[in-house]
């Protein structure tokens, strides 16, 4: 099952305590639009390469569509598609005024020169600057792509329209109209929900073990928020290891290790396969990398109490049903990682307006949203006797249902 066929699966698990029907989500089983682009950029060598990307607005009943770009080998149109297909639901989820879009360049980041990445980034937008805009479908950073390709890519934009355009796109440095707050607000958004959860269960922070794979941006940050609240991170990874310390994992030493090296092999603590990492004991963990490593195949190997999931799709339908069984409880990423569109959101809306909130003001915004969030969905698992999966995404779809009817369509 490919990640649109899983996201379509989900929609339909949520009918029922939508108190809906298949014929009124119609509109949300294909993309309004879908972009294919193929583009040439002149390498280091002289040569020339042509790359292809994909940038696709899900729906846009609510909003201008929102949603990440990612430079991956292993992109392609039905990830992109399902990734949009969730931005679309995570935005109503947590209840703002944009739509869903997602997109992607099939590249390895690592194997080029910055000036490459450069040309390339500015090569995507020349492609499909005519689809994108403030208020039509607006891009941010995803996997491997960062505020410094966000800068390539509007100046480009800026270049083609001969004018600024700063809330075309949401993830820029500050000083090309940044939010304060952005770069770790994926795992802040992620990190108040854990709490909301932690209270719930009554988790003490000091007796609480957690465990994190994935080790950039979103897993990162969320390991060091947790540590500094007094969590026990006993297990965390990267693409390169994964690194398992049941008296707790100095974080702190671990991203100055990683910045240094540009990986968390070799810093130290014991050294365990990602399938091991993922089977610790452990009262939660945070599956922060990518889509699709918990399926059938190892549900029945976690040992954790909660997942977090920071990453998008991280765990198939299939894997969902074992862990249901297993009294596994989830929270899902279109709650959980939804911290990074929020303050998107706040992005675009300080670009547009011209005015610029303090770090303190978009955190406290930030935790309001996320808090009622989890509240809304909380309350539709009790009154449902659903999973928080299935009362999220009957949360967002009835308010797209909603829009949808009030639009006349």
């Amino acid at each position: 099952m490919n990640p649109f066929e899983n996201a379509q699966k989900q929609l339909h698990n949520a009918l029922d305590a939508a108190g809906l029907q298949e014929k009124d989500v119609e509109f949300l089983k294909f993309p309004k639009r879908a972009v294919h682009v193929s583009f040439p950029v002149k390498l280091d060598n002289g040569t020339v390469k042509f790359f292809q990307g994909f940038r696709i607005l899900y729906n846009d009943t609510r909003g201008p569509g929102k949603g990440g770009i990612r430079f991956h080998p292993q992109v392609d149109e039905h990830e992109v598609k399902a990734l949009s297909f969730w931005m679309t639901i995570k935005n109503s989820v947590v209840d703002i005024p944009l739509g869903g879009g997602k997109g992607g360049v099939i590249i390895n980041p690592k194997d080029h020169s910055e000036s490459e990445l450069e040309r390339v980034s500015r090569g995507f937008i020349r492609a499909l600057h005519q689809v994108l805009g403030p208020q039509q479908d607006v891009p941010a950073p995803d996997v491997y792509t960062t505020p410094q390709i966000m800068s390539w890519m509007l100046d480009e934009y800026e270049t083609i329209i001969s004018k600024h355009a700063p809330g075309l796109i949401t993830g820029k440095p500050l000083e090309l109209g940044g939010s304060q707050a952005r770069g770790y607000s994926t795992a802040m958004g992620g990190a108040y929900v854990l709490k909301e959860v932690a209270e719930l269960f009554d988790y003490d922070p000091v007796k609480t073990s957690v465990v994190i794979q994935g080790f950039g941006n979103a897993g990162m940050h969320m390991a060091r928020i947790l540590s500094g609240w007094n969590y026990k991170i006993i297990g965390i990874s990267d693409s390169s290891v994964a690194l398992h310390d049941d008296n707790g994992i100095d974080i702190t030493k671990a991203m100055a290790y990683k910045a240094a090296n540009r990986s968390l092999k070799g810093f130290g603590p014991k050294e365990i396969s990602n399938a091991e990492l993922l089977a610790l004991k452990a009262d939660i963990l945070v599956p922060a990398a990518l889509e699709s490593v918990i399926t059938k195949e190892n549900a029945d190997t976690i040992n954790s109490k909660v997942i977090i999931e920071l990453a998008n799709g991280p765990i198939t339908p299939d894997g969902d049903e074992i862990l249901e069984k297993n009294g596994v409880v989830v929270i899902p990423d279109v709650l959980a990682n939804a911290g990074g569109v929020i303050v998107s959101y706040f992005e675009w809306v300080q670009n547009n307006q011209g005015f610029y909130w303090a770090e303190k003001e978009i955190l406290d915004k930030l935790e309001t949203i996320m808090v009622n969030s989890f509240k809304d969905i909380h309350a539709l698992v009790k009154e449902k006797d659903v999973s928080y999966r299935v009362a999220a995404f009957a949360l967002a779809v009835q308010r797209l249902v909603k829009a949808n009817k009030l639009r006349g369509w």
